[in-house]
């Protein structure tokens, strides 16, 4: 057999082509190569020769195989990928020569003449997209609210009421439940008198007035001893993201098997130092704390700033997209959510609708980012990598270890890279846009509303 790979000399790779460029619709191109018949049959004699002084046929020693024997047993074979090495060569070739930037893969067929190339040469058509061609805009029409936060004593107070309820301590009472208490509990839900997927558990622990569970379900287990029994009737939210129960009318039969009273330690030293405080001193617990609040702040701040630019771009930059880069953004989300779902989930389930317009959006907003970088010149500055490497690397027990990490997995430091360009358009387009400071609390900024947790999620 003829030996196959990348073999053609450079000199038929710079075949005298013709090509030519149709525009179908948006940013779908229609390209139209043809190969002259002389390069071909010149590229293929080249091959032949060559297989002659190394093939093995029966009859005839090695490397002196009679040439017309060689061109008759593989002929075919040899013009097969001779036309398949000139097509993935000339396409190329003639998207630099039209100075095309393609996104995606082409569609590549045969031209009309493709039966009779022997004759008249051979002709491919290539369709494929390109990336929009624009300007990015940014201006003093991109309105940015920007946080203004300073940490008080009394957040950190707050914080340090946080870690002591981390270490909370339950005992089994004998008396009715109250909030605070921590309850063990069976229950079953039901919509219409049957059982519904989520809403069953049992031994459940569930502190009153946590708010872990849709309204209107702790406050009916005020009072409850253990041993009783219990069917109360609840709501799901309009908004529970679980559509097959929200706003359905539910009852849960209860049943209580304890009743546990809660105790909050005292910041005694050791207490201190099981929060990593090796002198056991509150002074020093809230020296870390305020270190660790204002490291989260400014992340927190910086994002929500970032947010609001790119929010910006895009609305000022309404530019095509190509269908080939958001079809593989949509399989990328999907594929990020599959991970989160239970292994037998089955992908089909999840339209491409569901991910369409939040695919079309980040690759807007990639484009007109990487524009942005491209036409500024914007390099990821060692230093600035560093710099964000080692405020990552900060959160953790060991950052020397972390930092390492990143350093040693080029992967992981180009999304670093990544990281820092993006920080570089964010800042030149706030130089640009339209900022206002706005006071708020750490409390505001750290803890948005967020929707509550219904009795489904509990049993997850």
């Amino acid at each position: 057999h003829a030996p196959k790979g990348s073999w053609l000399t450079s000199r038929f790779f710079e075949a005298s082509m013709q090509v030519s460029v149709e525009t179908t619709q948006g940013l779908e191109r229609k390209m139209t190569v043809a190969l002259p018949a002389e390069d071909i049959d010149s590229a293929v004699l080249e091959r032949l020769q060559s297989l002659s002084k190394t093939t093995r046929i029966n009859g005839f020693r090695p490397g002196k195989v009679p040439f017309k024997v060689v061109k008759k047993r593989y002929e075919p074979q040899v013009r097969s990928e001779v036309l398949g090495s000139l097509i993935n060569r000339s396409y190329f070739d003639a998207v630099q020569q039209e100075k095309l930037r393609p996104a995606g893969q082409p569609d590549i067929v045969p031209g009309e003449n493709a039966e009779d190339e022997s004759e008249t040469g051979f002709s491919f058509v290539a369709t494929f997209e390109v990336y929009p061609d624009f300007d990015p805009v940014f201006n003093d029409n991109i309105k940015v609210t920007r946080p203004m936060v300073s940490i008080e004593q009394t957040d950190i107070d707050e914080m340090l009421e946080n870690l002591r309820k981390q270490r909370i301590e339950y005992t089994v009472v004998d008396r009715e439940a109250q909030n605070d208490d921590q309850l063990v509990i069976d229950f079953v839900g039901r919509i219409d008198g049957e059982e519904f997927d989520g809403g069953k558990a049992e031994k459940a622990p569930l502190v009153l007035g946590s708010d872990s569970m849709i309204p209107g379900f702790e406050s009916q287990l005020l009072g409850l001893k253990a041993g009783d029994e219990k069917t109360i009737q609840v709501t799901f939210p309009e908004e529970y993201q679980a559509e097959h129960l929200a706003g359905k009318e539910t009852e849960f039969d209860i049943t209580v098997h304890e009743v546990k009273e809660s105790t909050l330690p005292e910041l005694t030293e050791d207490l201190i130092r099981t929060f990593g405080i090796e002198d056991g001193t509150i002074e020093s617990l809230r020296a870390d704390i305020r270190k660790n609040m204002e490291r989260e702040l400014k992340t927190r701040v910086e994002n929500q700033v970032k947010t609001q630019v790119m929010d910006g771009l895009v609305e000022l930059n309404p530019i095509d997209v190509p269908g080939s880069l958001v079809t593989e953004e949509i399989q990328r989300q999907r594929e990020q959510l599959m991970q989160q779902m239970p292994a037998e989930s089955d992908s089909s389930m999840l339209a491409d609708e569901l991910f369409t317009e939040q695919a079309v959006r980040r690759v807007k907003l990639g484009l007109v980012v990487a524009e942005i970088i491209q036409r500024k010149e914007i390099k990821a500055d060692a230093a600035a990598v560093r710099a964000q490497v080692e405020q990552m690397a900060s959160s953790y027990q060991d950052p020397q270890q972390v930092i390492d990490y990143y350093y040693g997995n080029p992967e992981m430091l180009k999304n670093i890279e990544g990281l820092v360009l993006e920080d570089a358009v964010t800042k030149s387009v706030l130089d640009a846009a339209t900022v206002s400071d706005e006071p708020t609390t750490f409390k505001d900024i750290m803890n948005p509303s967020e929707p509550e947790v219904a009795a489904e999620s509990e049993n997850s």
